[in-house]
C-alpha cells in the first residue's frame, strides 16, 4: 500500500520538479494514515519525519517496520540508505520548535534553489533550515527588491534575505532572536558571496521590542513569518500570533514607506486576520498564489500581502 502510493506521488511530483528545475521538494505528507510520514528530497538526500502516534507496536516491531519503510523509500526514490535522515516529531509542531536541537552532529550541506545556495541540516534540528513551502513567496520578494530596503523579521536562517540580496535590494536587515540562526543566515550570505557589510545587517533582537525602536519610513519592503506562539526566556513578553498580529503588523506598517509592501505568513491554521484593525491600504490573501506544486492540498499556513 505504501509502496504504491509513494510511487504514484513521486512520479507525479518528480516530473513537475524537473520541469521547474527544482531539486528540493516535498514528496509525501501523511497521505496514508497507516504511514504518518513527511518525506522531503534535498537533492540526493531524504528527510524522513515520522509524526508521533499510538501505533501499538513494541519498540522492536516499530524499528523493523520503519526499516522496511526506509527500504521502500530508498528503492523508489533511488537514494542510498545512508542518505536517509530520520526524525520523529509531533503532528502540529509550532514554528518555535525550530529552536530546539535534537542532536549534536552538526552536519551541514549545500543545496540550490532558483540559482541560490542554502545550507541545510537534516540531523541537528527539528526543521532543516529551508522552509520549502515558501519557495514561490521568496521569488515574489526577490522580484520586488531592486533598489529597495528590505526588513526580514523572525528571519530564521535568512532565506528571504538571500533572495532579497539576489534581487539587488539596496539594504537587507535580518532580525531574529536566535544567534544560532542569525549565524546560519550569515553563512547563507557568505556562500552566495553577498559580503557588503554596509548593505547587509544581522540584528539579534526580540522582534516585538525591535519594532518599537524603528522610525517612520525605515523600510520599503518587509517579510514577517512569526511563530504561532513563543515564550522564549530571551523575550520580554510571550508571543501569541492571533492575539498580537494587529499590533505587530501596525508597528511594521508604521516603519514602512507609503506604498510599501509587507509579506506576512503564519502557520496557525485557525488564524483570523483582523483586517478592520490593521492600518493598511490593502490586504490580499495570497495563500493559494504562493502554494507550490508539492504542497497543493497539504499546506498548513496562511500568507498575505499588505500594502501601506
Amino acid at each position: 500500500m505504501f509502496s504504491n502510493r509513494l510511487l504514484k506521488v513521486y512520479k507525479h511530483k518528480s516530473k513537475q520538479a524537473r520541469r521547474q528545475s527544482i531539486t528540493c521538494y516535498r514528496v509525501y505528507d501523511h497521505d496514508l494514515p497507516e504511514f504518518p510520514f513527511c518525506i522531503e528530497l534535498y537533492e540526493d538526500k531524504v528527510y524522513l519525519a515520522e509524526y508521533l502516534r499510538r501505533h501499538g507496536m513494541t519498540d522492536e516491531e516499530h524499528e523493523a517496520w520503519l526499516e522496511s519503510c526506509v527500504a521502500i523509500i530508498c528503492e523508489l526514490l533511488q537514494v542510498k540508505d545512508e542518505n536517509v535522515y530520520i526524525k520523529q516529531r509531533k503532528r502540529k509542531a509550532n514554528r518555535h520548535d525550530q529552536y530546539e536541537k535534537v542532536d549534536a552532529q552538526q552536519e551541514f550541506f549545500t543545496v540550490e534553489e532558483n540559482g541560490l545556495k542554502f545550507l541545510v541540516n537534516l540531523t541537528d534540528y527539528l526543521d532543516t533550515g529551508l522552509f520549502l513551502d515558501h519557495r514561490i513567496t521568496r521569488q515574489m520578494v526577490r522580484e520586488q527588491c531592486a533598489g529597495k530596503r528590505l526588513l526580514n523579521l523572525f528571519a530564521y536562517t535568512g532565506s528571504f534575505s538571500v533572495y532579497a540580496a539576489a534581487g539587488n535590494a539596496a539594504t537587507v536587515t535580518t532580525v531574529d532572536l536566535s544567534k544560532t540562526y542569525l549565524n546560519w543566515a550569515e553563512d547563507n550570505f557568505a556562500i552566495n558571496r553577498f559580503k557588503d557589510k554596509a548593505r547587509y545587517a544581522f540584528v539579534h533582537a526580540d522582534v516585538k521590542q525591535y519594532l518599537k525602536t524603528l522610525g517612520p519610513n525605515s523600510f520599503d519592503l518587509v517579510v514577517i513569518d512569526p511563530p504561532t506562539f513563543s515564550n522564549s526566556k530571551r523575550m520580554k513578553d510571550f508571543l501569541d500570533i492571533q492575539r498580537d498580529h494587529v499590533e505587530l503588523l501596525n508597528d511594521v506598517l508604521a516603519a514602512t514607506t507609503a506604498g510599501g509592501m509587507v509579506w506576512f505568513s503564519t502557520n496557525y491554521t485557525k488564524f483570523i486576520m483582523e483586517t478592520s484593525e490593521i492600518k493598511a491600504s490593502s490586504i490580499k490573501d495570497i495563500t493559494r498564489a504562493t502554494t507550490p506544486f508539492d504542497f497543493e492540498g497539504k499546506l498548513k499556513r496562511w500568507c498575505y500581502l499588505l500594502v501601506k
